[in-house]
């Protein structure tokens, strides 16, 4: 083998080893990828089908529900306008309380509830997920002007009178 090919069986092996190495770094960033979703995007069918998802927003009021085991526990995370219940199984953060905000991370069910496979709670008043509040804001607004359109629907004279 003339020294010309070596240098290109070489090239070609340092190629085919980097194009590997790449190959396995992207399946391991895409697996521990997980895609933020708010309850209306997941009413709305836009939550990825057996794929680890964030959703996110307030627990309800009056919406925990604890088993007889201590660990498994059933809640409703709401955007205020959408609502979706969440089951988890484990130990829940000590800042975990209703009205608060929370981000379970799971996988949605054919029956359309949420398994958690970890909840995570804002650490303080003040701190919220960009997501989150995104979408609570997104959500908020929606409730605005569907309220101001009821209003102004009813303000109008009705026909024939």
């Amino acid at each position: 083998m003339k020294s010309r090919h070596k240098k290109l069986a070489l090239i070609a092996g340092g190629l085919a080893l980097l194009g590997l190495i790449a190959a396995l770094v992207l399946n391991a960033l895409n697996s521990n990828i997980a895609l933020y979703i708010s309850p209306t995007d997941v009413a709305q069918g836009k939550a990825p089908q057996n794929q680890l998802f964030r959703i996110g927003g307030l627990v309800k009021e009056g919406s925990i529900q604890r088993q007889a085991d201590g660990v498994t526990i059933r809640f409703i995370v709401t955007d205020t306008e959408n609502d979706i219940t969440v089951d988890y199984k484990g130990i829940l953060p000590d800042l975990f309380k209703e009205g608060k905000g929370a981000v379970a991370q799971g996988r949605l069910t054919t029956s359309g509830t949420f398994t958690a496979q970890e909840v995570l709670a804002k650490h303080d008043e003040n701190y919220m997920p960009p997501e989150a509040a995104k979408a609570l804001n997104d959500a908020h607004a929606r409730g605005v002007e569907k309220q101001a359109a009821e209003e102004a629907a009813a303000a109008k004279p009705k026909a024939g009178y």
